[in-house]
C-alpha cells in the first residue's frame, strides 16, 4: 500500500525542532517512539499534536512516524543560496544609481529648511511654474491644489516602488523565526535557543532590507514634495502674498493669518496643507483602489 501523506504539520516551522527530535530518537523514524523517549525534548502538547495529526500512529507497542521518509526531506537543509540572496532565500536589495542620486539631491534639498539663500533659490524656480496659479486662485485654494498633486504622485510612488512581496517575506522570514524560538523555549530546550539566537542575529540585516525598502518611494517622494513645501515657506515667510491673501476663517478660532500659530505652535499654513493633504491622500487611495503599505503579519 502507498504511504499515507503526512500532513502540514511538517511544514510549521514551530514544529520543526520537534520533528528533528522524532526522528533522532527514532532511528531516522526506523524504530517505534514512547511518550517518555522525548520527554525531555518535546513538550506534551507537541507529541499531543503529532499524534493527533497522525504524523505518529500507534504501532501496538508505542508510536512510530506515518512516513519518515517525507519527514526526513522536509528536514533538509536548503540548497545554498546564491550570494545575491540572504539566508532567508530572499533577494539582497540594493538601491539602483538612480536612486542614489536622488537621495543625494534629497538630503541636499533638506539644507533649504535652514538656509535661506538654498530656499530662496529653489522657490524662485518653483514660482516660475507657480505664478500663473497663484494669480489665478486663492492662496487657500493653491494649497489645496498642490496637496492633491503631491497626493497624487505620492500614492502613486509609494505604491509602485514599494515592494509589497519582498517585505512580506522579510516579515514571515522574522515571524518564524519567532515562533521557533518560543517552540524551543516551551520545551526548555537550550541547544535550539542558541542556534535560534545565533540564526537571529545573523538575520539582522532583514531589517536593513525592509528599512532600504521602505525608504526608497520616500526618497522620491520628498524629491518631488520638499520643493512644494520650500515654495509655500517662502511665499508666506517671505512676505510674497497678495495683500488680500490673510489667513483663514476657521471654526473657533475665527480670523487666523497665515503666519499665527494655529495648532500648539504650528502655523495656519502647514496645518491646512498637511489637512488637505491627508484628505487628499485617503481620498485618492479609495478612488483607485490604492493599498499605500503592506498588511503587517500578525
Amino acid at each position: 500500500m502507498p504511504e499515507k501523506p503526512v500532513p502540514s504539520v511538517i511544514d510549521d516551522p514551530a514544529m520543526r525542532d520537534a520533528l528533528a527530535t522524532v526522528v533522532e530518537h527514532s532511528d531516522n523514524g526506523n524504530e517505534s517512539l514512547q511518550w517518555n523517549d522525548v520527554s525531555e525534548s518535546l513538550s506534551s502538547e507537541e507529541w499531543g499534536r503529532l499524534v493527533r495529526e497522525e504524523v505518529l500512529v500507534s504501532d501496538g507497542t508505542g508510536f512510530t512516524l506515518t512516513n519518515p521518509e517525507q519527514v526526513r526531506e522536509a528536514l533538509q537543509p536548503d540548497e545554498p543560496m546564491d550570494t545575491a540572496t540572504d539566508e532567508g532565500g530572499i533577494e539582497a536589495e540594493s538601491w539602483a544609481w538612480y536612486d542614489k542620486v536622488a537621495g543625494l539631491v534629497t538630503l541636499s534639498l533638506f539644507a533649504g529648511y535652514w538656509s535661506t539663500g538654498i530656499r530662496d533659490t529653489i522657490a524662485s524656480y518653483d514660482d516660475l511654474l507657480l505664478a500663473p496659479v497663484t494669480d489665478a486662485l486663492p492662496f487657500f485654494a493653491v494649497i489645496i491644489l498642490l496637496a492633491i498633486v503631491t497626493g497624487l504622485y505620492s500614492t502613486v510612488l509609494q505604491s509602485r516602488l514599494r515592494d509589497t512581496e519582498k517585505i512580506q517575506a522579510y516579515q514571515e522570514r522574522m515571524k518564524e523565526l519567532k515562533e521557533r524560538k518560543e517552540a524551543a523555549k516551551e520545551r526548555g530546550d537550550d541547544d535550539a535557543l542558541e542556534e535560534l539566537q545565533a540564526e537571529q542575529m545573523e538575520a539582522a540585516g532583514d531589517q536593513l532590507g525592509m528599512f532600504k525598502l521602505q525608504f526608497r518611494p520616500m526618497v522620491w517622494i520628498m524629491l518631488l514634495t520638499i520643493p512644494v513645501f520650500l515654495w509655500l515657506r517662502w511665499k508666506v515667510r517671505g512676505g510674497h502674498l497678495g495683500a488680500s491673501e490673510f489667513g483663514l476663517i476657521v471654526p473657533l478660532a475665527g480670523a487666523v493669518g497665515w503666519q499665527e500659530p494655529l495648532f500648539g505652535p504650528m502655523k495656519t499654513w502647514i496645518v491646512w496643507y498637511f489637512l488637505c493633504s491627508m484628505v487628499a491622500r485617503q481620498l485618492i487611495q479609495k478612488t483607485f483602489d490604492i493599498q499605500p503599505s503592506p498588511s503587517p503579519s500578525d
